[in-house]
């Protein structure tokens, strides 16, 4: 779960890490997205967004904000989803290049129409890009897959700048959407 404490939260932790990521990119490298337990993730915190009227707008920017971030780096991302992906989680998981899922366990699932929220709707280019590459039994499955795929991913020693730039011209779409569409439910 997606969890903010005033000023921190396991977002802008994301985000600090993935610029480190991208301050140290070189050739060869892809970046493998995953959880522990039951949830990939399980989306935001929502007592705490329905808990104040700014909450929201705050909690959409920070997801924006990552979304962008993982479209932005200059190596293959894969998320290897071993469990389930629901609300933010599944907003997550279309931002990777590769997903690779477990398919004994776990779903993808948008929450909001059954407790009420609308979805912003920057969200909704995402959720078109299409859902899961591969699916496997099990969370060792998948990771092993996930690795396997990162390893002929890295042996391609890919230029990360050229990676980059493929990407964002290949999602411009995606990334007009995530900087010119207001976080405003609609």
């Amino acid at each position: 779960m997606l969890k903010f404490k005033g000023q921190s939260s396991l977002i802008d932790s994301i985000r600090a890490v993935l610029d480190r990521i991208k301050a140290k990119a070189t050739v060869g490298l892809a970046l493998i997205t995953t959880a522990q337990g039951k949830f990939f993730s399980n989306g935001i915190d929502l007592a705490w967004t329905l808990s104040d009227p700014s909450h929201r707008p705050l909690m959409d920017s920070k997801l924006k904000s990552l979304v962008f971030d993982l479209f932005n780096l200059p190596m293959p991302t894969i998320a290897a989803i071993t469990g389930h992906a629901s609300a933010g989680g599944f907003i997550l998981e279309p931002s990777h290049d590769y997903i690779i899922m477990r398919k004994d366990r776990g779903f993808l699932y948008m929450s909001e129409i059954d407790i009420g929220l609308k979805i912003p709707a920057w969200s909704v280019i995402l959720v078109k890009q299409g859902i899961v590459d591969s699916a496997h039994v099990g969370a060792a499955e998948t990771m092993k897959e996930a690795v396997k795929l990162g390893e002929k991913l890295v042996s391609r020693k890919w230029d990360g700048k050229v990676y980059a730039h493929n990407r964002r011209l290949v999602f411009s779409d995606v990334l007009v959407a995530l900087t010119n569409v207001s976080v405003s439910r609609l």
